[in-house]
């Protein structure tokens, strides 16, 4: 077993000796000019001789402190070569995660440097698609769904609550006031609509409206983008607006009274369960989503109407 003085007082020596000045040590160790002295004496206490001159100017080394600063030094210089190599040549694990376009672009990218910042030995590789999860090329799949997936490795880190948005000058001019008002509006529709209008209208007790327009946009981001430009209403979770709507930019017309709710799931590849990188994953989703909720529970607040 090796016998080792405190590495915190050989550090606080080596800097003060090769300095020849316990302040220039202090400033380089970031510390203060007594927390050098005291470590330099904790280590004199613990080699049982002084390392320093006392009364030399400028700072002087004992026979002893030569001795070990000889040592030290060079050990010191290899151990900061040994840890910048490692630094720079570090294996670095890729993680393979596919979301819908929507959320990979107005909530998980925005969040992803904290993922970094937690694990900053891996390489999130980033795909979109809405379909069917491919688990031959992603690891992990994030899905929104109504219920629980059966047949995977399914982790809910979200709910999301799905209302009508639009620009509020669509309110300002008095057009929308009532779920029938859409009978005069254009309403903004986009390819694999987690809420369908005819849905949503059903629930308004409007099943036979037809709304005066509809404009059809392949991703529900573009959609978002449209109704931000007052072209129109559309079905959104509140999660992947919630900036908007919080500064004004887009307004929820009907509140949340007609709300539906559903939930974001991580989808683990077969095999890959347990993984600790994939657990790290789904973990930081899960806080994240959990912040989400959090931030939103007052504006839900806001948004429902008095009875």
């Amino acid at each position: 077993m090796r016998k080792l003085p405190p590495l915190n007082a050989v550090r606080a020596f080596e800097a003060a000796a090769r300095h020849v000045s316990i302040s220039k040590a202090a400033r380089e160790l970031g510390v203060t000019h007594g927390a050098i002295s005291k470590q330099v004496a904790a280590l004199e206490e613990w080699l049982g001789t002084a390392v320093f001159e006392r009364s030399t100017t400028p700072l002087g080394l004992t026979s002893a402190g030569r001795t070990l600063l000889a040592a030290v030094t060079p050990a010191l210089d290899r151990i900061s070569v040994a840890a910048s190599y490692l630094q720079e040549h570090r294996e670095t694990r890729a993680l393979s995660v596919n979301a819908p376009p929507t959320i990979m672009i107005r909530w998980l990218i925005p969040r992803l440097s904290n993922f970094h910042r937690r694990l900053p030995g891996v390489e999130v590789k980033l795909t979109t698609s809405a379909g069917p999860p491919n688990f031959d090329v992603d690891q992990v799949v994030i899905r929104g769904a109504f219920r629980r997936p059966e047949e995977q490795v399914a982790m809910p880190f979200m709910t999301e609550t799905i209302v009508p948005i639009c620009h509020p000058d669509l309110l300002e001019s008095a057009r929308l006031q009532r779920p029938e008002d859409l009978g005069q509006q254009t309403v903004l529709s986009y390819r694999n609509e987690p809420l369908p209008w005819a849905e949503w209208l059903a629930l308004a007790q409007q099943p036979l409206l037809r709304p005066a327009h509809v404009l059809q946009f392949e991703q529900m981001y573009l959609a978002i983008q449209a109704a931000a430009e007052g072209l129109g209403v559309v079905l959104a979770p509140l999660s992947m607006v919630a900036d908007d709507v919080i500064t004004g930019k887009l307004c929820a017309p009907f509140g949340v009274e007609l709300a539906r709710k559903r939930q974001y799931f991580a989808l683990i590849a077969p095999g890959w369960h347990g993984d600790p990188v994939i657990e790290n994953f789904t973990q930081w989703l899960r806080k994240e989503g959990e912040d989400t909720e959090r931030s939103l529970a007052q504006l839900l607040q806001a948004l429902k109407r008095p009875a």
